[in-house]
């Protein structure tokens, strides 16, 4: 915690400094979520993405010429060099990278991969959102890092229109009609997610109300404890069954269905289980508005085929 309340206090420091004399600005200054600063002088060009939202997002705001590698799992960008955090230094340096986005898990997790970047005089940012209090924040960040802020602009723009586009969908669902849902997260630790995450701001915007608006954070991440007793309390309120899918959660309706207890829950009853990339509920990128669109026609398919877009 010192070293957190030192860093805001360098960071807050370099504001001024940097901001000062007459408006002329020599640099800027970023603070990340490791709590560290990293000086901007000019837009990285030579950008290692260990996670698959930078690279998205990076793409989307016209930086994606910038990337010379990405993770080993990242196949948005299949004609670079695929890197693991959990690999020799070496490599990474032997590609002579500027800066490398990391996210806190390879932090944490691997010290000497950020202390031996650091010593040879890369930058290496970590940023995930926990919340969407934090989303444009981070585009932004990523803007500023580039050098395309106008892009992140573009980005912001998008995902207010595109969401308010959806809300107008939403609107249509009486109250009385709109959808108890429980939403997992890790099938096998009975995880759901932590109000104020993401996924859970896809859920509420898709129409759906989240029946575990009483679980608890764990850590600072956007999952939260809730466990099978909390979930079979509430079997006969949940309407549907939603949960991610992807290497968080490699889940299947079935696993579902079979679960020793769950068969007293309304959706399990009704067959209203259903799965959902976490690639669209869980990253902080545009995607979420693919996510709440899906979301949205998984809970209310007379939507749809009233209006006639399945036609």
């Amino acid at each position: 915690m010192r070293y957190l309340k030192q860093s805001f206090g360098i960071y807050f420091f370099l504001c001024l400094f940097f901001f000062s004399c007459a408006g002329s600005v020599l640099a800027v200054p970023v603070l990340d979520a490791d709590g560290r600063v990293t000086l901007v002088q000019q837009p990285f060009q030579r950008i290692v993405s260990l996670y698959g939202a930078h690279t998205r997002n990076l793409i989307d705001m016209g930086a994606g010429s910038q990337i010379i590698a990405v993770g080993r799992s990242d196949k948005q960008l299949p004609g670079l060099p695929a890197i693991s955090f959990r690999e020799d230094p070496e490599r990474f340096l032997a590609l002579k990278p500027d800066l490398v986005l990391i996210r806190p898990m390879i932090s944490r997790g691997y010290p000497r991969l950020v202390e031996r970047l650091l010593g040879s005089g890369v930058a290496v940012v970590s940023l995930q959102p926990s919340s969407m209090d934090g989303l444009f924040r981070y585009w932004e960040t990523l803007g500023r890092l580039s050098g395309h802020e106008d892009g992140v602009q573009q980005m912001i723009g998008a995902f207010g229109s595109g969401l308010a586009q959806i809300q107008l969908e939403v609107d249509h669902i009486p109250q009385r009609d709109r959808k108890n849902v429980y939403f997992e997260a890790i099938h096998k630790r009975m995880k759901t997610f932590a109000p104020g995450s993401m996924a859970i701001f896809v859920l509420e915007s898709a129409g759906g109300i989240n029946v575990a608006k009483d679980a608890r954070q764990v850590r600072k991440t956007n999952i939260a404890a809730y466990g099978k007793e909390k979930i079979l309390a509430k079997a006969d309120r949940i309407d549907v069954f939603l949960a991610q899918k992807g290497r968080m959660n490699p889940v299947t309706v079935d696993m579902i269905r079979n679960e020793p207890g769950f068969q007293v829950i309304k959706a399990i009853q009704e067959k209203q289980v259903f799965l959902v990339d976490e690639k669209m509920v869980s990253r902080p990128t545009l995607g979420l508005l693919r996510g709440i669109e899906t979301v949205f026609n998984i809970l209310y398919p007379y939507v749809q085929e009233d209006s006639g877009h399945g036609q």
